[in-house]
């Protein structure tokens, strides 16, 4: 194997016996694609070489790319510009060699790149975190001596600039940059982030800086996933230490649509997914996996796991994209495992990320442009949590805490499924295709059965519509439920006590009261398992609506429709019919069928009338307004503040002050009374519609 001495010159056709061989490489197997380049060029620069060609084709110099890395990439470099293509009329022919598609003992995770792959060849894998802005480095440097003015060229390899020792003509030791004979090529410099999925438990995701140059920059954002190769390099440490940093030099990007993991699944592994999927009860088997320490809460459990297994996103002709995406809203009084479920929803899912309230900012949910460091000053483009889980779910716990104007930033991630930043002349959308399971309290800590839903939680109406489900989890006074809690609870405190208890005594005999109870919390269906499921089904089955299947969801929509049409309420929008549609869809991929059938529909609707019924029924007429999450008010409350404002626009025009007492007593003959007008009243003023000159008087603006 070839060995460079220590201080080797420029790499030369004479002294390196890669060149040759890379010659015949290229006229073997790329004549065609050199040709194509140099068609193009110098707009395309690159000529990506698959690793498996060289490979088949010299397995001696592939292990040599691998060992000599830096010294073979310039040595293909040196022979592509000496293979004869009949058409390179170009003066200065001096494209990149880009490797890719390496073996895969060169493909470790970012947490296992040690000091053994330093200036080594390796492909990484993650997620773009930051990129900065492009600026411009050194390629040739021109110096000049200070005292006579000779003038070197040096090529610049490394981060620190490479310097004349000693001038020859006058024995100098100082120079100054000549930048207008130097030549510069475009930088940038990325940060990637490990893949969520490979972390486990709560690791910390592993990042690492990657430096791209000329046609590499600008190919990537924030929330991209990617394969990069290059060559790893070290930074030497600010002061006098030994502890050195380290990053990536790119040769090749390629980037990767992975929704979810692309789990390895044997042949076993997928006759068990099937067999589960064929089950009557599967749906059963899916709600007792969730969670199945937490008594209870079925129907949420049940959502959740459609949320799981996720709509189908569509591409329409003109590239419009319709979201595929489920997004759940849990409010519940305290202490009825609302971080629990989230919690086991972030086990389970094979990409998420977990948030919660005051530790989340706008820019972390989001993401952002800010002015630091990684960007040597410049301006780094920033991703948050959604745009990170893209592609997977986002828990959000304490969802009410947020800072609203750090909330603010999820409303356009929840619908369009992309995250828009205009700063400082900065203009650019990532892509946050997640799926968001929030949880929020109430208001005042408890829900109050007399007042609507929307006035006990401390979020905006346009926010709370973007969900497609909304449940509220109530505590409710029932003897016989508090007693089967406190027995479920009771009785898997006693199950770990004794877990524990055998372990640290090292008790092997058979317990069989030990045995019940962990069959009662143990899932139906194991965390691996169930990610590999819900990978599979993810990757694998796109389901088409059925004609019966299309036929009761617009059956449904319609009367929900017709439920107001006659006092010119809404009980639904196309937000319902979409949700519907999505949830339908999850459910066939639970079956792992390719067609949206009827019992699909039927849990939909289920669920979104559920859900409905819960949250949105206007508490004066008993029938859904879905008015009540798109405004904040419902179709009722709406109507009566129309009419009070016109009692007051009218007499407004006779007297200077209208008394109160005169619009109570005008509201009644409506049918209004006088509580709700003081309320109505109230609100007319904070929205700048009237205002009060003096006490028991009001005036319209």
């Amino acid at each position: 194997m070839y060995e460079p001495e220590e201080d080797e010159g420029p790499i030369t056709r004479e002294d390196n016996p890669f060149i040759e061989k890379f010659e015949a490489f290229f006229k073997d197997r790329y004549s065609k694609e050199i040709e194509r380049l140099v068609t193009n060029y110098p707009k395309k620069r690159s000529l990506h070489v698959d690793f498996t060609d060289i490979e088949h084709y010299d397995p001696d110099l592939a292990d040599e790319i691998l060992v000599n890395s830096d010294i073979c990439i310039e040595a293909a470099t040196l022979a592509i510009k000496n293979i004869d293509v009949p058409m390179l009329e170009i003066d200065e022919f001096s494209p990149h060699v880009r490797f890719h598609n390496l073996p895969p003992e060169r493909q470790p995770i970012l947490k296992d790149i040690s000091a053994a792959h330093i200036s080594k060849l390796i492909t990484v894998e993650g997620v773009i975190q930051q990129v900065t802005e492009v600026l411009p480095k050194l390629k040739y440097a021109t110096w000049k001596c200070t005292r006579c003015e000779a003038a070197y060229k040096i090529p610049q390899t490394k981060n620190q600039p490479k310097t004349p020792t000693l001038c020859t003509e006058c024995k100098n030791r100082t120079f100054l940059l000549e930048e207008e004979t130097s030549e510069f090529e475009d930088y940038q410099k990325i940060r990637i982030q490990e893949p969520l999925e490979l972390l486990k438990g709560s690791e910390q995701a592993t990042n690492l800086d990657v430096y791209v140059s000329d046609d590499l920059v600008n190919m990537v954002s924030p929330g991209d996933r990617l394969k990069l190769t290059g060559i790893i390099r070290l930074v030497p440490p600010k002061e006098k230490k030994t502890v050195y940093g380290r990053y990536l030099e790119a040769v090749h990007i390629e980037e990767t649509d992975k929704e979810f993991e692309e789990v390895e699944i044997s042949k076993e592994e997928e006759a068990h997914i099937k067999e589960l999927a064929a089950k009557p009860e599967v749906y059963d088997v899916l709600v007792q996996s969730i969670a199945p320490h937490i008594y209870g809460h079925e129907t949420v459990k049940e959502a959740i796991a459609l949320q799981l297994f996720g709509g189908v996103k569509k591409v329409m002709t003109n590239d419009q994209k319709v979201r595929g995406n489920i997004h759940i809203l849990l409010v519940g009084d305290p202490g009825m495992a609302k971080s629990q479920i989230l919690k086991a929803a972030d086990a389970i899912a094979p990409k998420s990320i977990y948030v919660a309230g005051k530790t989340t900012s706008g820019a972390g949910i989001s993401a952002t442009a800010v002015k630091d460091e990684f960007g040597d000053g410049g301006w780094t483009l920033k991703a948050g949590a959604l745009v990170l889980a893209s592609g997977g779910m986002a828990m959000v716990d304490e969802f009410d805490k947020m800072d609203p104007d750090d909330r603010s930033a999820m409303h356009e991630a929840l619908e369009q499924q992309t995250i828009s930043v205009a700063k400082a002349g900065i203009v650019t959308k990532f892509k946050s295709e997640t799926s968001v399971l929030a949880a929020a309290n109430p208001k005042f800590s408890r829900f109050d059965p007399y007042q609507p839903f929307i006035d006990q939680i401390n979020l905006p109406p346009t926010l709370i519509s973007r969900f497609d489900l909304f449940f509220m989890i109530k505590d409710v006074l029932d003897r016989t439920k508090d007693q089967e809690i406190a027995n479920h609870i009771l009785r898997t405190h006693r199950a770990g006590e004794m877990m524990l208890q055998r372990a640290k005594l090292k008790i092997s005999t058979r317990d069989r009261e030990l045995e019940e109870v962990q069959k009662e919390i143990t899932p139906e269906i194991s965390a691996d398992m169930l990610k590999k499921y819900i990978s599979f089904a993810r990757q694998n089955i796109f389901p088409v609506l059925s004609i019966a299947g299309m036929k009761k969801i617009g059956d449904f929509y319609v009367s929900l429709r017709d439920q107001g049409r006659k006092e010119g309420a809404y009980a639904a929008t196309h937000r319902q019919l979409e949700g519907i549609i999505r949830l339908s869809e999850a459910s066939a991929r639970v079956r792992l069928s390719n067609d949206v059938e009827e019992q699909d529909v039927d849990r939909a609707i289920r669920l979104v009338k559920g859900s409905l019924e819960d949250m949105v029924t206007d508490p004066e007429t008993g029938k859904i307004d879905i008015d009540i999450i798109t405004s904040g008010q419902t179709h009722t409350q709406l109507a009566n503040l129309k009419k009070v404002l016109a009692i007051i626009k009218e007499k407004g025009h006779e007297l200077d002050m209208v008394p109160m007492e005169e619009v109570m007593t005008e509201a009644k003959t409506l049918g209004i009374d006088s509580e709700k007008v003081r309320d109505i009243i109230g609100k007319l003023q904070k929205s700048g519609d009237v205002y009060y000159p003096k006490h028991g008087f009001v005036k319209p603006t």
